[in-house]
């Protein structure tokens, strides 16, 4: 088996990767060898050729192939396959994270509004969507997680749902009372089949169509399509918490983020909040407020 097999065997086996994240790695090992050869041979000037490869790539995906063999050469490091480790050659790209797109409260009353006025006679497509709102903004889950619940993951006497996100990590995520009122109305209408959301074919409903969903239903309420998706529901949830004062390990855990610099990304939003903290609670702000 070859150096980048026994990489990516270590990372499904030891971090629990994802096909998807092993298939991402595999694309940009794979490539950085037809650039230059075998990897776990290379010297640092061979490396650095891979500058003049990536040349034409976004900032961010520089990033990501010079992340992956960072990680590849470490393994062959510490497994004892390399003495040395090249990757300082490696180029650094400042890739800078875009920052989530943001509903406004009012975007998402009118979005929540539409839903809602659809869904009052019962009709099991107006239900299904309202519902799937309603878990994507009010529980955070993310697209494929949701599409793709089993029935038994929605206990009938608890206000939790076990999901399973990346990694085949399963977490406990609550789910609110407008949640589990319109799950309630969803399974007194659904279809039979052993996912929350079926489909015709015996599996459950597509990302793809959830995204098509989302964004119909934006349209008609009067939102640019554009402006909303699944992500920004699960944006809208961990902005929205908080700015309502949630704490920053709390959402981590909500949103099943690995790192909690992922989950950082959302104190920008609120900063205004952060200022009227510091210019409230701090001593001195108290001080000149009693003089």
């Amino acid at each position: 088996m070859s150096a980048v097999e026994d990489f990516l065997a270590m990372l499904a086996a030891e971090r629990g990767a994802a096909a998807n994240t092993l298939a991402a790695y595999r694309r940009d090992l794979e490539g950085a060898e037809e650039a230059i050869g075998e990897l776990a041979a290379a010297d640092g000037s061979a490396i650095a050729r891979l500058g003049t490869h990536w040349s034409r790539l976004a900032p961010a995906t520089v990033a990501r192939k010079s992340s992956a063999l960072r990680q590849f050469y470490g393994f062959l490091v510490d497994e004892g396959l390399r003495a040395d480790d090249p990757s300082n050659a490696l180029p650094r790209p400042a890739a800078r994270r875009p920052l989530p797109k943001i509903l406004t409260h009012a975007e998402v009353d009118s979005l929540f509004s539409r839903a809602e006025e659809e869904a009052r006679g019962d009709s099991p497509a107006a239900v299904r969507l309202l519902t799937l709102i309603e878990m994507l903004y009010g529980s955070g889950l993310r697209a494929t997680e949701l599409v793709s619940l089993p029935l038994a993951a929605v206990p009938r006497d608890a206000p939790f749902v076990t999901v399973t996100g990346k990694g085949g990590q399963a977490r406990m995520v609550p789910v609110g009372g407008r949640a589990r009122a319109a799950l309630s109305r969803w399974l007194a209408v659904r279809p039979e089949g052993r996912f929350l959301f079926p489909s015709r074919n015996g599996k459950h409903l597509s990302r793809v169509r959830l995204f098509q969903l989302v964004k119909e239903l934006a349209e008609r309420a009067g939102i640019p399509p554009e402006k909303v998706s699944p992500h920004v529901l699960r944006h809208a949830f961990a902005t929205h918490l908080l700015e309502g004062g949630a704490d920053l390990r709390v959402l981590q855990t909500l949103l099943g983020h690995a790192d909690i610099a992922t989950t950082q990304i959302y104190t920008h939003v609120d900063s205004a909040r952060l200022v009227a903290l510091v210019n409230e609670r701090h001593p001195l702000a108290r001080a000149r407020n009693r003089d």
